[in-house]
């Protein structure tokens, strides 16, 4: 059968499901850090997805975003992190078996959620807090619970997107 060939330069399932993570992250109001995290299941569906911010119902002007000060005056007690936002904002499934991908490798609190819920897997981009306790923790009860984690393979260093219309 004679004609076109399909596209050789389409993305990866890693670097898609990363690339909604990366999305999602730019919803994100904290001016320092922005995160997002994706939940896949088996057959490659999103299930969840979520950003780092505050709970519904709290203002985003209400509260702080300072990184250092007394503890209520941070951001630290307020906000919810990508993958438990992600975890809590699921379709209504169980999430045994799933996977999450995540711009920041996952704390220890968001950690415990990820093992809980059955995600078996953790791709991330980032693991720049490795050297960290509360990164060594994840990692200590990642691996004692069984849940593979590893860094993303993407072989793109960026993806643009475009909104001209003109450009689909």
């Amino acid at each position: 059968m004679a004609g076109l060939e399909k596209r050789k330069d389409y993305i990866s399932w890693d670097e898609y499901f990363m690339g909604v993570a990366l999305l999602s992250a730019r919803r994100s109001k904290d001016p320092n850090t922005q995160v997002g995290a994706c939940i896949v299941n088996e057959k490659n569906k999103i299930v969840g997805a979520g950003y780092n911010g505050l709970p519904i119902g709290c203002d985003d002007d209400d509260f702080p975003w300072e990184k250092q000060g007394g503890f209520l005056e941070t951001k630290y007690p307020f906000v919810c992190h990508a993958e438990l936002n992600a975890i809590l904002n699921n379709i209504g499934m169980d999430l045994k078996g799933c996977k999450i991908y995540t711009a920041l490798f996952p704390c220890n609190e968001c950690t415990k959620a990820i093992i809980q819920s059955g995600i078996r897997e953790v791709i991330y981009l980032s693991d720049k807090y490795a050297g960290t306790d509360i990164f060594k923790a994840s990692r200590i009860m990642l691996d004692k619970a069984g849940v593979t984690c590893r860094k993303v393979n993407a072989t793109i260093n960026s993806l643009l997107l475009s909104f001209n219309e003109a450009d689909v």
